[in-house]
């Protein structure tokens, strides 16, 4: 499970065991929670950034600390009874049972009892959510099934399309841990075909099957360092410089790119690529919703491309 999954359980958790244990110190309550002191000091320090709509200090939650231990002064409302108004409930409702819905959930009965209890709590307002219908995407489906391959330890069979390559090829890995970054799923594995750390994107899956058999990445094989960002290009890769008109947006969520910045109603896109051809495919696919800026040889290129698609147009039928 990734860092980020593992974290907000431990959140939510904490302000009730404070106020179970106040005063209590530091070193005790992170052996408690099964993590470093320096962690549970990380977890506080971002506990003081949550609390009430309009965040103003007084609305926030706030701990008092003594040498190495910690209490909690103030919970900002969470030790009040919650009372929902009916779009609340039925929205909780509905977002629950999308919940229970994801495969792979590891704390499937700790949603059921809780769903249950909002729509008793709810009575007849709860019959509203009966109208909505909840389905799972095939990215939460995918999700399931990594998160059971990993507890179980198995590898998995993937098709995969890889943007930069603009191209499909099929692997078997050895999943080692997921990451969510930036709103996107990844799995980080041991490819077998590329003998080398991969990371794989959720939704650039395609067809996903676990094995009968043991996931196995080489002993000296560790996690990559993330820190300084999931995609670190080449030396030798090429700078492209991209505009992108309202409508091809979508490019900078898509594809990796090392600046975004807005243009007007458009986007200026910056990313890395150690070949082009790909690139001279996306602008030709977007018909004037991207220009190439950086570097003129490409540009050129493309434009070259262009003329060469509209000379085809204004040539005379074969046999005319």
């Amino acid at each position: 499970m990734s860092a980020t999954a593992d974290r907000v359980p431990r959140l939510l958790a904490l302000i009730p065991y404070l106020q179970a244990h106040p005063d209590i110190e530091i070193s005790s309550a992170a052996r408690d929670f099964g993590v470093s002191a320096d962690e549970l000091r990380e977890d506080l320090n971002l506990l003081w950034m949550c609390g009430l709509p309009g965040h103003g200090p007084g609305d926030l939650i706030d701990l008092s600390f003594d040498d190495d231990h910690v209490a909690v002064t103030f919970d900002a409302g969470i030790s009040r009874p919650l009372r929902l108004t009916s779009h609340e409930a039925v929205a909780l409702i509905v977002a629950l049972r999308t919940l229970a819905a994801t495969p792979g959930l590891i704390e499937q009965e700790a949603v059921s009892r809780a769903l249950a209890k909002i729509e008793a709590a709810a009575g007849s307002q709860a019959q509203a959510a009966v109208a909505v219908t909840v389905a799972v995407d095939g990215q939460d489906a995918r999700l399931g099934v990594l998160r059971r391959a990993l507890k179980a330890g198995q590898a998995v069979h993937l098709t995969y399309y890889s943007a930069g390559r603009d191209a499909r090829t099929e692997r078997i890995v050895d999943p080692m841990r997921l990451l969510l970054v930036d709103g996107h799923w990844y799995v980080e594995a041991w490819c077998r075909r590329a003998e080398g750390v991969r990371m794989f994107r959720l939704d650039r899956i395609e067809e996903l099957t676990q094995l009968d058999e043991p996931s196995r990445p080489p002993p000296e094989v560790a996690p990559r360092d993330i820190s300084g960002g999931l995609f670190l290009p080449s030396p030798g890769d090429l700078e492209v410089r991209i505009r992108l008109l309202p409508w091809a947006r979508w490019v900078a969520d898509y594809y990796p790119c090392q600046s975004v910045v807005e243009d007007g109603d458009g986007l200026l896109v910056t990313l890395r690529s150690a070949e082009t051809s790909w690139v001279r495919r996306l602008v030709a696919g977007l018909g004037g919703a991207a220009q190439v800026l950086d570097p003129p040889a490409l540009a050129a290129e493309i434009a070259q491309d262009a003329r060469l698609a509209l000379a085809a147009y204004d040539a005379p039928p074969a046999g005319g």
